[in-house]
């Protein structure tokens, strides 16, 4: 099975380019990981000190995503809830927060060892409001045994690397379709949205299409960094490994 890389020798990890507006940076041109995680490291130890914020997911097939958006368009009414965007759809495996931009050819090689496997997913009709009593935004549980597995293996790679500390939590399986918007008001052009209780949802979205509880199969397992912006984060994907899918199934 072939794999793909979005980052190549390090100075093509970013395809498109970071525009990093919210601190005051303007991606004139497509930048290496190295040069972007410096400009953004907030770490404690100082700027010397370069990190990126990553995690690995699993990524859907395209028209999974394209019926997503269609069905988020349709059911989400209630001015509370802002929908993700196409490109956050996805099946989070390992959170991996705050890294060493020198840690990230170490990740990619972990996962190059991943066996590909197909990683067949089934989403639960109902959206999952997370918590209950007061949302903080909706899910889609996908439910799924290989990815279970897969995560399970990826997890340990990244532990015993000293690149992950598992969730005391058992792994759950999902894409994040909404976000509950915060009481307070939106924040000025420029500046970090405050912290606040999400507003009460009146109309919570409805259930899945009979096309969105079909299995599917995922088509790869990715690096991505995340780029925290006022408006919300939104993610650069660094790597990949392609999975098998079906004859046919567009990436």
């Amino acid at each position: 099975m072939s794999f793909t890389f979005a980052t190549c020798a390090w100075t093509e990890a970013l395809r498109s380019r970071i525009r990093l507006l919210s601190r005051g940076f303007c991606a004139e041109a497509p930048r290496s990981v190295p040069g972007v995680a410096k400009e953004r490291s907030t770490t404690a130890k100082g700027a010397g000190d370069a990190s990126a914020r990553l995690f690995v997911a699993l990524d859907l097939p395209d028209p999974v995503r394209d019926e997503i958006a269609a069905w988020q368009a349709r059911a989400l009414t209630d001015s509370a809830l802002r929908a993700m965007r196409p490109q956050a759809l996805h099946v989070t495996l390992c959170f991996l927060s705050h890294r060493s931009v020198a840690a990230i050819p170490r990740i990619e090689t972990l996962l190059r060892s991943l066996r590909p496997r197909p990683v067949e997913l089934r989403f639960e009709p109902q959206p999952a409001p997370i918590p209950k009593g007061r949302p903080g935004l909706y899910a889609l549980a996908a439910e799924s045994e290989a990815a279970r597995a897969l995560q399970g293996e990826l997890s340990e790679l990244l532990r015993s690397e000293r690149l992950y500390k598992p969730d005391d939590r058992p792994f759950w399986p999902h894409v994040t379709v909404a976000r509950v918007r915060s009481e307070r008001a939106a924040p000025e052009r420029g500046e970090r949205r405050g912290k606040g209780r999400p507003r009460r949802v009146k109309n919570p979205p409805t259930s899945l299409p009979k096309a969105l509880v079909e299995p599917f199969k995922a088509v790869r397992v990715a690096l991505y960094l995340s780029n925290l912006k006022p408006q919300g984060a939104e993610y650069e994907r660094l790597a990949g490994v392609d999975l098998p899918s079906p004859m046919g199934q567009k990436r």
